[in-house]
């Protein structure tokens, strides 16, 4: 059976694109944490305007809002008294001020949605970064569990319809009955119950195969991302492209504002993410007026009209259902673009296809692939022809085709989009800003029979010379017995804050999937330790453990 999306994923998926909003103590520290060095009382965004940020993201054509209420410090932007560390202490508006309820109302006079982000952990309380709201001294968690469950329920209680609730680096406290009773039609971004994944980089990328489908199994662990996706998987799980306006940082702060993307950066975003069927969430930061830039909100526009520019006006046009897709002209076209959609409220049925382009029935294939789901951007060398085919190869089903849709784009950018639609096994270094095959991986421990006392050892080591940015990384055992080992325990920690790594199975006594995002390196000082214990059945007493970059 072919996984299908639940009503509120549609409803979800459709809207494409979402603008991320982080602001808080951060934002005048002028640094990614609140590490609570500036007092609330100096916080006073006395030109805050939430009507400003909801005209930024109609500016780019987006149609949700996702505001970060409560960061990994614990300042809460809406009148609450679960702690003293909030708005509510703030000079704005004299301790009145909800910036989550003026933000409701701004959505719902410009016709937006809007999403909350929760973040489960909290410094108030030592439950630290990466912890899924644990805290360092255990004889406070009953207490804080009750803290954030309330928290929880404010926010989703009392600001109208969420569509979206983050939780992120998951949620281990137990908040099943709230979002039963006040986001049941919302899509969840990790923990338990996630129904959305994450894309696994913030750099606004997807992978070239990036299938909303996944396995239930996966899926509950809390902190699937694009990895585990699978086409035959019984459970659907769209992907969420979070990324940065500034590079790369979430914060405003004069200096980062300095690093302000260009129009071609972004760009290469959309192809990227919602070009390869998900949803892009660009993070835009308000400084300590309480307003976006001039500078943020003039390039947010110029992104929005270049998308616009780009496909607004296709060439030609067609829907139906089938194996073969005949797009004709009237006259002989020049085409570099053409843009595909699949109903996928019936699943992504197909599998494997091709594209021709025709000339007095003659036929060449111009791009290919495997998926297609919401959208897939294809960019390939300048066609003069005067038809397009589309070729279904594999289907899981009947292909019901949504759109395809030609376009001719005259952009400087588009060598270098053609090039990275190509790569399809390749991986995208942002430090050379070009694309390179997978490294075999560095070895990174190895044992064998004599170093073995019995059948099982324990590790403690540094892997930070392989962890060297954020990204996901594959840690890969091998033995030379046929038995898989049994893998009693497995960590990742930051060594300097004792913060965990987050680590997914993915295929048992073999395979992992180690996330290091930007949050955590800058929480870390760029430090990861990973330590565990393994038991060694059979012959597979000596073996090796290797760490690759895979995103």
């Amino acid at each position: 059976m072919i996984a299908t999306p639940s009503t509120a994923q549609y409803a979800w998926h459709e809207a494409e694109r979402s603008m991320f909003i982080h602001f808080g103590p951060a934002t005048w520290q002028g640094q990614e944490y609140d590490d609570g060095s500036v007092p609330v009382e100096q916080m006073n965004p006395g030109l805050l305007d939430t009507g400003q940020w909801c005209r930024a993201v109609l500016s780019f054509g987006a149609k949700r809002i996702v505001f970060v209420a409560k960061h990994t410090g614990g300042f809460c932007w809406w009148q609450t008294d679960t702690t003293k560390y909030g708005v509510k202490n703030c000079p704005w508006k004299d301790g009145r001020g909800d910036v989550l309820g003026e933000l409701s109302k701004s959505c719902q006079e410009y016709g937006l949605r809007l999403g909350i982000y929760l973040y489960p952990g909290d410094r108030t309380w030592g439950a630290y970064i990466g912890g899924g709201g644990k805290t360092k001294d255990p004889s406070l968690q009953e207490a804080y569990d009750r803290v954030f469950r309330t928290q929880l329920q404010e926010v989703l209680s009392g600001y109208g319809a969420i569509e979206e609730v983050w939780f992120d680096g998951s949620c281990l406290i137990e908040v099943g009955d709230i979002l039963e009773d006040y986001a049941k039609e919302a899509v969840i971004f990790q923990g338990k119950y996630a129904n959305i994944r994450w894309c696994g980089t913030e750099r606004g990328m997807l992978p070239d195969e990036a299938w909303s489908a996944i396995d239930h199994e996966a899926l509950a662990a809390g902190t699937a991302t694009v990895v585990q996706s699978d086409p035959d998987g019984d459970t659907w799980a769209p992907l969420e492209v979070d990324t940065t306006l500034y590079d790369h940082f979430w914060f405003w702060s004069p200096e980062n504002a300095r690093k302000l993307k260009s129009l071609s950066e972004l760009m290469r975003t959309y192809y990227h993410s919602a070009g390869r069927g998900g949803v892009l969430l660009l993070n835009v930061s308000p400084n300590t007026d309480g307003l976006i830039p001039a500078a943020d909100m003039r390039r947010l526009e110029e992104f929005g009209r270049e998308i616009d520019r780009r496909f607004g006006h296709p060439l030609g046009e067609l829907s139906g259902e089938g194996y073969s897709f005949l797009l004709d002209f009237d006259t002989l076209q020049k085409v570099n673009h053409v843009v595909l959609m699949e109903d996928y409220r019936l699943g992504e049925r197909i599998r494997k296809y091709r594209l021709e382009a025709g000339r007095r029935g003659e036929w060449i294939r111009i791009a290919s692939g495997r998926q297609i789901g919401r959208k897939r951007i294809l960019v390939f060398e300048q066609a003069d022809t005067d038809a397009l085919r589309l070729v279904v190869e594999e289907a899981a089903d009947v292909p019901q085709l949504r759109s395809m849709a030609a376009f001719y784009v005259e952009a400087e950018d588009i060598p270098d989009l053609i090039v990275a639609q190509r790569a399809v096994s390749l991986i995208y270094d942002p430090v050379t800003d070009s694309w390179a095959a997978p490294g075999e991986g560095e070895k990174v421990l190895e044992w064998s029979a004599d170093e073995i006392e019995g059948r099982s050892f324990s590790f403690a080591i540094d892997i930070s010379y392989v962890i060297t940015e954020p990204g996901q990384y594959e840690l890969l055992f091998a033995t030379e017995g046929a038995e898989e080992l049994i893998i009693d325990s497995l960590q990742a920690l930051l060594e300097e804050e004792a913060v965990e790594g987050v680590l997914t199975l993915i295929e048992p006594g073999r395979r992992y999937n180690l996330t290091r995002t930007s949050a955590v390196e800058d929480a870390g000082g760029g430090k990861t330790g990973l330590r565990g214990s393994i038991h060694c059945p059979g012959t597979g007493r000596r073996g090796t453990l290797t760490v690759k970059k895979v995103i």
